[in-house]
This record gives structure tokens, C-alpha cells and sequence, in this order.
């Protein structure tokens, strides 16, 4: 295998002034405004999903600010993505059976979704493509950035594609292509929740140096096509409470938009403690409740997804600069836990970053650190939209559910009026990673078989992800230590990875199911949907999420 490896051909070289890995809202948005800044630059995109959009999934309504910045025309535009106005904004406390509404004047105005848009954020991440392109945006789909390339004073030159065309174990096959390098004056990181490239770059230059922990939730979603009579475009839909208990934070949330077309997802925080608790699960209870149920009746599940969202904010967002690029995006963590929407302050960094990146490129600087950029980004929109929400999160941590949103609502509304808060900044405590107690503490949590019409298994559910990699391939999913699911992390937890997983990934296989003898832990590396939640929870740190092979995963229509 060294010997193989030691004749790999080179790979061939490209060089851009910008190189930018993720073509997501951020990513696609910094291309954007660069060319808009200076329409002489060479611009390029590299984008790990088979085509823009479709790894992208969110729930999603999207404040539209950024938006009418970055493209003032686009309301006009007879292609534009987003077409459906919040028309109703409902929020509701559930319990097992009932749901108390929240009245809307008691909620902080920025809670207020009047003026947004429902829609699909993977066909904004088209629309924004298409308007790159005819930007002169080189946009290459298919293509995963998996390697960082340093230079000789430890700055970052660009990024490698992964080779395609290499075998499960490791051997080149027939049509083997050597991946690219792609070098940049500077190179911005895009590729959103705890991306691979983005980690690496964390922890080599130390940018979460003097920062709180990231926090992280995990959002499952399902399209459904609805009987028209229950549809209501505009309707905007949030919960907290049932199935979660106090101390398991998370909520819901349910879209109508066009075409007859609703979204429902759910949302659980990483930092839980009970380890036989099932995201994926707690979804498909969550749908039984008496007030959601009645509206998928007649109605037709059309897709699935999940995704891993930053959820730790102003105190958790890294340092952004490094030499040679910056963060930008969910990579930096900007999302606003409260509001469930982060797409607007990614397009806002992707913006701000070009705009830092123009002005050092006109100064004849190139690979430097971004300093301007650093320094920026809590001053602008972005800082300004987190910092009146920092509290929430460690609050609801704290307290739990119920007194945590009721203190948080009150820091929000301190925030808002006084621009203050009592508390100060709270810190989150510890990682997601060390929230879970072991099995002997905590009470089992079992859950109904599904139905086939309203709630589903994990299987069928991964099915209409279009999820495809190629089977003969190394397995992206790697084990730091191979003995640790088995030896440790099943006595003490149940191998929680079979159930934080939403896509059965991982299995728990007994040679003698009855006796529970012989156990082995099984990778269905097939099966990822690229949520990066295993790299998030798992409490040993064993498992590392790394790209597959360019163009594998989900294929998402139009999360």
C-alpha cells in the first residue's frame, strides 16, 4: 500500500485569486459579491454534492436582508427561488395531548417572521449558482475539498479534491483520477456545520482559542405534499416541549408553501444526556401529536434529510481568519438559535469576507491573515443579530426547557430595549460529546413501531434522501480506535451512534442475537446522509467524518 502510494501521479494544478470550498449561501454569496467588487478576479467553487443544492437542507424561512443586499433585483426576477410570504407566525407549547399557544406580542420582535420567506434553501443555493456563473464564477460540482495545502511559512495556499476511482481497500481501480489542487491568493472555508476542512483548520491554528465550545442541534426534516384542503401557504409553525422532556432541549417546526408543498422538522440539541434517546424517533413521535397529525392525513411524504446546525453563537464562533483564508458561513457557526435561521448571516459573512478580501487584494497582499475580517464581523449585521440572542441557548441549557425559554425570552426583550443584559454573557459549559450520562442512570426511552404512513424507519426514510455513494470505496467514516464502540461505548452506553444516527449507519450485530454473544460494530457507510452528527456526539471522540468521494450523499430535490 506505501509503495502504491508512493507512485501516485501528481495532480495537476489550478490557480484562482479566490478559491472557495462549499457552494452553499455563503459560499456562493462571497463568489458573488467578489466578482460584483472586482469583475477581473478568477473565482472558483468547489462543491462536494453531485450538484449545487444538493446537500443543502434546511427548514427553511429565510429573512430576507442579505438577500435584497447582495441582489436588489432579485424580487423581480421571474426565476427567484423564494415566492411565499410568511402570511400566519404560531408558537406553541406542547404537552401529550393539547398545546397552549404562545401570544405573539409577549414574543421578542426579533422572534416576528412577518416579511420572511418559506422555501427551499437548496434552490436558493441554485439560484444564487446560476447568478455566479453569469458572474464568471467557475462553479465545479462533484468535487470534495479533503485536503488543506500549507505553504512553506504555514499559510494556507488552497485545497486538494479527493482522488475518485479508489477501491474499498484502498487500491486504485481502473479509471483512477488523481484529485486537483486548487490554489488561491485566498481561500475561504464555506462548507457549513462542522465541515472536515474547517475542524482541521481549527484546531492547526488554534482558532478556538479563548472561545466557548461549539454547541450543536440536530435538524431532521421531511417534504410533504399535502391534501389541499389543509394546506395554508404562509403558515409558519413552531413547538417546543412534547415528545422532550425539561431537560432535553429542542422544538419543531412546520412550513406551508407553494404548490401544496409543507415542511415539518424537528430539532434536538447534542448536549442531551439520556443515550437512549432517538432524534430520528422523537420526529416521528413528535408527528402523532393531536394538533400536527390531522395535517398529513391524505398527504404524501416526498423527502427526507438531516443536518448537524450550529447552534453555539456569539460565544462559540472561532477566530475566522487564518493565513490565507478565513471561515465563512456555518463553518464559523452563525446561526440565531432562537430565530432557527442562519442563511441570512451566512450570505452577510460571505459578503463581508469579499468585501475584506477585494480591498487586500487591491493592496497587493495575498495569503496574509484577513485581519479586517476578524475584526468586523461582530460590529456588522451578523454581531449585532447574535449578540441580543447569546443567552438563550445557555439558558435553556441550564434550566431546562420550561424556565429557560421564559428567562431567555426576557434576556432577549432586556436586549432588545435596553441592549444590555443582567446576565451578562453566559458561558455554555462543556461539549456536546460529554453531556451523556450511562445507561445506569438513566430511564430507557422506547418507541412505537412506525406506521408507513405517518411515521416511517429509518431505512425507507434514507431512501427518499436519494442518497448514493459508490459501495467500492474507502469508508468515510473512520474509527480512531476500532476497539472502542464494542469495549467501551456499549456497556456504558448502549453504542449510542445506532441511535443519534439518522440514517442507520451504524449497527450493533450479535453472532447470537438471543445471547446478545459475539457483538460487532458495522459501518453502512452507504447509508450517510452527511449530518456529521457522529463526529459531534459520539462521547469517546472516536469517529471522524471525512469527505467520500466527490458527488456522493444525499441527492435533496429541493430541501
Amino acid at each position: 500500500m506505501a509503495k502504491e502510494e508512493s507512485r501516485l501521479p501528481p495532480r495537476e494544478t489550478m490557480e484562482f485569486d479566490v478559491v472557495i470550498v462549499g457552494g452553499g449561501p455563503a459560499g456562493l454569496a462571497a463568489a458573488i459579491c467578489l466578482k460584483q467588487l472586482a469583475a477581473e478576479l478568477s473565482v472558483a467553487v468547489i462543491e462536494k454534492g453531485s450538484e449545487l443544492g444538493a446537500h443543502i437542507l434546511s427548514g427553511a424561512v429565510i429573512d430576507p436582508l442579505a438577500l435584497d443586499r447582495l441582489l436588489p433585483d432579485w424580487r423581480e426576477d421571474k426565476d427567484r427561488p423564494l415566492k411565499t410570504q410568511v402570511t400566519a407566525d404560531r408558537f406553541y407549547l406542547l404537552g401529550p395531548a393539547g398545546a397552549l399557544r404562545l401570544p405573539n406580542f409577549a414574543l421578542p420582535k426579533l422572534m416576528n417572521n412577518h416579511g420572511n420567506f418559506i422555501g427551499s434553501l437548496g434552490n436558493l443555493a441554485r439560484y444564487l449558482g446560476a447568478r455566479a456563473e453569469a458572474l464568471g464564477v467557475d462553479i465545479f460540482p462533484g468535487f470534495a475539498g479533503v485536503e488543506v495545502l500549507y505553504g512553506a511559512a504555514g499559510e494556507v495556499q488552497g485545497v486538494a479534491t479527493g482522488d475518485m476511482g479508489v477501491a474499498r481497500d484502498g487500491h486504485r481501480k481502473k479509471g483512477f483520477t488523481r484529485g486537483i489542487e486548487l490554489k488561491g491568493k485566498y481561500t475561504l472555508i464555506a462548507e457549513g456545520a462542522r465541515g472536515s476542512l474547517a475542524k482541521e483548520l481549527i484546531a492547526h491554528y488554534g482558532l478556538d482559542k479563548d472561545r466557548e465550545p461549539q454547541k450543536y442541534g440536530i435538524g431532521l426534516k421531511e417534504l410533504w405534499q399535502v391534501d389541499p384542503a389543509k394546506h395554508e401557504p404562509g403558515l409558519v409553525q413552531h413547538t417546543f416541549g412534547w415528545p422532550l422532556d425539561n431537560k432535553t432541549g429542542g422544538g419543531s417546526f412546520l412550513y406551508h408553501f407553494e404548490d401544496g408543498l409543507v415542511a415539518v422538522g424537528f430539532v434536538v440539541h447534542l448536549n442531551y444526556e439520556n443515550p437512549t434517546l432517538s432524534p430520528f424517533d422523537e420526529f416521528q413521535r413528535f408527528k402523532t401529536h393531536e394538533m400536527i397529525a390531522p395535517t398529513f392525513e391524505g398527504g404524501r411524504r416526498i423527502s427526507y434529510g438531516a443536518r448537524a446546525i450550529t447552534e453555539g453563537g456569539w460565544q462559540s464562533v472561532p477566530k475566522l481568519a487564518f493565513p490565507g483564508g478565513a471561515l465563512i458561513g456555518c463553518a464559523a457557526g452563525f446561526v440565531n438559535v432562537p430565530r432557527i435561521k442562519g442563511s441570512h448571516n451566512a450570505i452577510f459573512s460571505g459578503m463581508l469576507a469579499a468585501e475584506h478580501v477585494v480591498a487586500a487584494l487591491k493592496a497587493g497582499r495575498a495569503r496574509d491573515e484577513l485581519a479586517s475580517y476578524e475584526g468586523a464581523w461582530r460590529g456588522s449585521e451578523i454581531g449585532r443579530d447574535l449578540y441580543k440572542v447569546r443567552n438563550a441557548k445557555p439558558l435553556w441549557s441550564k434550566l431546562g426547557t420550561y424556565a429557560g425559554i421564559a428567562v431567555g425570552g426576557l434576556d432577549m426583550w432586556s436586549n432588545e430595549i435596553f441592549g444590555g443584559s443582567l446576565f451578562g454573557t453566559l458561558r455554555h459549559g462543556g461539549p456536546d460529546y460529554a453531556s451523556l450520562k450511562p445507561l445506569w442512570r438513566v430511564k430507557p426511552i422506547a418507541y412505537a413501531k412506525p406506521d408507513g404512513k405517518l411515521t416511517f424507519d429509518r431505512l425507507s426514510s434514507v431512501f427518499i434522501s436519494n442518497t448514493n455513494h459508490e459501495e467500492d470505496q474507502p469508508v468515510h467514516l473512520h474509527l480512531k480506535d476500532p476497539s472502542i464502540p464494542i469495549e467501551k461505548n456499549l456497556p456504558e452506553y448502549g453504542e449510542p451512534a445506532r441511535l443519534y444516527c439518522p440514517a442507520a449507519v451504524y449497527e450493533v450485530v450479535y453472532a447470537d442475537e438471543e445471547a446478545k454473544t459475539g457483538p460487532r460494530f458495522v459501518i453502512n457507510a452507504q447509508n450517510c446522509v452527511h449530518c456529521k452528527t457522529c463526529d459531534i456526539k459520539d462521547p469517546a471522540q472516536n469517529i471522524d467524518w471525512v469527505p467520500p468521494e466527490g458527488g456522493g450523499g444525499p441527492n435533496y430535490p429541493n430541501m
